[in-house]
């Protein structure tokens, strides 16, 4: 399995977007400061997942809400997230 996640900056309210076969230790490792574009905003917290068979699947999902024709979808996951009042 491979899960897609958002993560949410507990300090800047940014979102990170990625890939992992194991979230926990995925956000352990940006929390400890091991990726570069996520260390300045740090400590993180997992805000959604999603799950897939494949990696190719998962980042597949990844580079679309990533890119232009994706906004919308990202757009409508964190709205959808801020009204059950998950993130801030």
């Amino acid at each position: 399995m491979f899960y897609l996640y958002f993560l949410q900056s507990e300090v800047s309210k940014k979102y990170y977007i990625g890939v992992a076969s194991n979230v926990l230790i995925r956000l352990g490792e940006h929390n400890k400061g091991g990726t570069k574009s996520t260390k300045p905003y740090r400590p993180w917290k997992i805000v959604y997942i999603e799950k897939y068979l494949t990696k190719q699947e998962a980042m597949k999902r990844e580079w679309h809400l990533k890119h232009p024709k994706g906004f919308l979808d990202k757009k409508s996951i964190i709205s959808k997230l801020k009204a059950n009042g998950e993130v801030a």
